[in-house]
């Protein structure tokens, strides 16, 4: 059993929560909770960790798993949550190319630019899940799919749902519109409503930072803009919102097709 916080494995824990360099050199996250172990692909997972009061309660569920039994209080610390459901893991990192993303017929796609809550981000790739969404393209600059706060929002979609960090979207947008992908940018100034376009076919929408939306560069690359009508004094919606507002108008679109 693990019973003190200098232990190195506790160590490198809380190193992987806290720190985006250490999650990339080591190439592995770490999620929390029994549902977020039961859902990662057993081939994805390094190690496991368990309270004592977790492994006397669960024995038969941990059968023929190899965990690590750490202390309460040492399990207490190293967890990222208030109420801590006594089991962690640490898991390897998931790696996709533009084939996993554009494989399928009428892709429907995500283009996020420079999204820097953590919370947002989790939640838009539930939503895209639950939305059918088949990959999400994302600025560099956007924040790291792996801090702990958006794994813990995706509440598992984060192992289904593909993905890719890329530099620019002028040369992704490129190779949409070579598969006749159309290219819609959320904006406030979009001259047409969300609702009054086609997105039966392949569709992508560019969904901007919580603060500033879009940059006026990346809106320039869309086929068109589009906006959310709005009533009262409220002049946009959180990017999560405006996301899942986007995504289901094009399941809904294509449930009636």
């Amino acid at each position: 059993m693990i019973t003190s916080t200098s232990n190195p494995k506790i160590k490198n824990i809380m190193n992987l929560k806290k720190k985006g360099k250490t999650r990339k050199e080591q190439d592995v996250f770490i999620v929390e909770g029994l549902k977020m172990f039961r859902e990662a692909p057993k081939e994805h997972i390094v190690d496991t960790y368990v309270s004592a009061d977790f492994y006397q309660k669960n024995r038969l569920l941990l059968q023929g798993i190899k965990v690590e039994i750490v202390d309460e209080r040492v399990f207490q610390s190293v967890s990222d949550t208030k109420t801590p459901q006594g089991i962690l893991s640490v898991v390897k990192q998931f790696h996709y190319c533009l084939h996993d993303l554009l494989g399928k017929e009428e892709p429907h796609l995500l283009l996020l630019e420079n999204l820097q809550d953590p919370g947002n981000l989790g939640t838009i790739l539930r939503t895209a899940e639950g939305a059918g969404v088949t990959g999400i393209f994302m600025s560099s600059d956007t924040v790291d799919i792996y801090n702990p706060k958006t794994i813990r929002s995706t509440m598992g979609s984060v192992y289904r749902m593909p993905f890719l960090y890329v530099e620019e979207f002028a040369g992704v947008i490129e190779k949409l519109k070579e598969r006749d992908i159309s290219v819609y940018a959320a904006h406030l100034k979009g001259p047409g409503f969300y609702d009054e376009q086609n997105y039966c076919t392949g569709t992508a929408f560019m969904v901007g930072n919580e603060g500033n939306g879009l940059s006026d560069e990346a809106a320039a690359l869309a086929d068109a803009c589009i906006r959310i009508p709005m009533c009262g004094q409220v002049e946009s919606l959180n990017a999560a919102v405006a996301a899942s507002i986007l995504m289901y108008e094009v399941l809904r679109q294509r449930r009636k097709k």
